[in-house]
């Protein structure tokens, strides 16, 4: 098997590539353009294995996209501008990106008859949902912010190429996801740097806003389970069953990090922020045998130490320094394509 993975050097998309390396014997193709969110350092694991190329192209390069694709058996499409509050206040990367860089792909996996075309997406496509409802694969779409309906086209968009061109495609839908070499700007990542250095720990709002919580590897399990045993044309959402407020969250990164809750500042909500997501993974569960693995309490407590040890890799994010890994240390193993 040869796997083309969009969007590999971010933080999910990285930590698929390393559970293919790891538990697969497939080759594995890493396309990523290497936005903010596109960090090498999260694959210093794997750079050197003879199954794995790095690909430095945009998803919006038809001839870049079709010569990384071809040969592949199927592609598994991370890759995103998945920041709500970017999103907010600069809407059309978000466009460019997660709906024309899809098409773009879509176009190629359809010329080049790719045999699965994986598009992974996210459970804010549902919009806010009132307690105590949960989306299953067949709620109706109801985005709120320029990144989530950007989601919710390319979703549409995936799957109209099944219905009218038989393009194999399949539909993944996650909850918040955490853990190690996540992006400082998201939640947990913020809130952990932020205590960690006895910084003030910004809350939108009143805090009260749920979201299920998944950790990035059960995601990427549920990712494989589908890229194996998911039917062409089908949705299936992926959640970790554990929802909470915000606001319990950082409690509870302040009482894994041993720092006070006097920490806590409460800032303006940002605009449409959505109040409640929820998911239903039952149907992956049942066709696949997928669940998630790991409870949040000890997921939270691993990725806070992971944090606390590898303060240098928040150190170099933060400077930009980690952009000076491409040229560093590939140099001629990568395929740079315009």
């Amino acid at each position: 098997m040869k796997i083309l993975v969009t969007g590999g050097a971010g933080f999910i998309g990285s930590a698929f590539v390393r559970m293919l390396i790891a538990e697969t014997d497939w080759q594995v193709v890493n396309l990523d353009k290497l936005t903010y969110a596109g960090n090498l350092e999260n694959l210093t694991a794997v750079e050197n294995n003879p199954r794995y190329t790095f690909v430095h192209a945009d998803i919006c390069a038809p001839d870049a996209v079709e010569g990384a694709a071809r040969g592949a058996d199927a592609i598994v499409h991370f890759a995103a501008e998945s920041h709500v509050d970017r999103s907010i206040l600069s809407p059309e990367p978000v466009i460019q990106t997660n709906f024309r860089g899809t098409f773009t792909l879509l176009e190629a996996a359809r010329r080049l008859g790719t045999g699965k075309f994986v598009h992974v997406s996210t459970d804010e496509v549902y919009g806010s949902l009132e307690a105590p409802a949960e989306a299953d694969e067949e709620f109706p779409l109801n985005p709120s912010s320029p990144y989530s309906a950007s989601k919710a086209g390319s979703d549409l968009l995936a799957r109209s190429y099944f219905v009218t061109y038989k393009l194999p495609v399949t539909i993944t839908r996650a909850s918040n996801n955490y853990g190690p070499f996540q992006f400082p700007e998201k939640l947990i990542p913020l809130m952990i740097a932020h205590a960690l250095e006895d910084k003030e720990l910004p809350v939108y709002g009143d805090g009260m806003q749920v979201r299920d919580w998944l950790y990035v590897d059960d995601h990427c399990r549920g990712i494989l389970a589908v890229l194996r045993q998911g039917r062409s044309g089908e949705i299936y959402n992926i959640g970790g069953n554990r929802s909470l407020p915000n606001l319990e969250v950082v409690h509870q990164v302040l009482a894994a990090a041993g720092k006070p809750e006097s920490l806590i500042r409460y800032v303006k909500d940002r605009p449409g922020h959505d109040r409640r997501y929820a998911l239903s993974s039952e149907k992956l569960m049942r066709e696949t045998g997928w669940e998630p693995r790991m409870d949040f309490e000890t997921g939270l407590s691993r990725t806070v130490q992971w944090y606390r040890e590898n303060r240098a890799w928040v150190d170099r994010v933060r400077s930009g320094a980690y952009r000076e890994y491409f040229e560093k240390n590939y140099g001629g193993r990568a395929i740079v394509q315009s």
